[in-house]
């Protein structure tokens, strides 16, 4: 490889690298518009190990919109990035998957855990326990005009622990 072959796959890693944090940064803030805005058209999420829908971005973006108001506090830890870019030959071409490990704490809102409606409790805030949910995600990225974007992302759940 030249430098400058080098130089583009540091430069490809770091960027896909910035968009699966940008993934987790919008699950856990709840930024709908910026999640969707990480997939190219027609990119998909499959999030049915873990007892959800798999879909076109945008209708999974609105699953989830729904689904985490049941977890008022959520941190997506994305850890053990196997980066796969695609060579060309010696050189980067536009197309990468990336596998990642996760754990992912959460807080259920009071009585979520319960089967009860998602809300506050009647002291104003009071939550219930502690969901954690940990597996592997598998993303597809593609170089596109605007910079990489996903094409799609599967959840694999391995494990979750409700703890009171």
């Amino acid at each position: 490889m030249t430098q400058r072959v080098d130089l583009a796959t540091v430069m490809d890693r770091l960027a896909v690298d910035e968009v699966i944090t940008g993934y987790a940064v919008a699950v856990d803030d709840g930024d709908w518009a910026a999640y969707k805005a990480l997939f190219v058209p027609g990119g998909r999420a499959d999030y049915r190990s873990a007892g959800g829908i798999e879909g076109a971005a945008g209708e999974v973006a609105d699953w989830l919109a729904e689904t985490m108001k049941l977890f008022p506090v959520r941190q997506h830890l994305i850890v053990n990035r196997r980066v796969a870019l695609e060579d060309l030959g010696g050189s980067p071409g536009d197309r990468a998957e990336v596998r990642a490990d996760f754990v992912n704490p959460m807080r259920l809102t009071a009585g979520a855990a319960d089967g009860e409606a998602a809300g506050e409790a009647a002291d104003g805030g009071v939550t219930a326990p502690n969901f954690v949910a940990a597996g592997r995600y598998t993303f597809g990225l593609v170089r596109t005009s605007e910079g990489w974007r996903l094409s799609s992302v599967t959840v694999h759940e391995k494990w979750r622990h409700l703890s009171g």
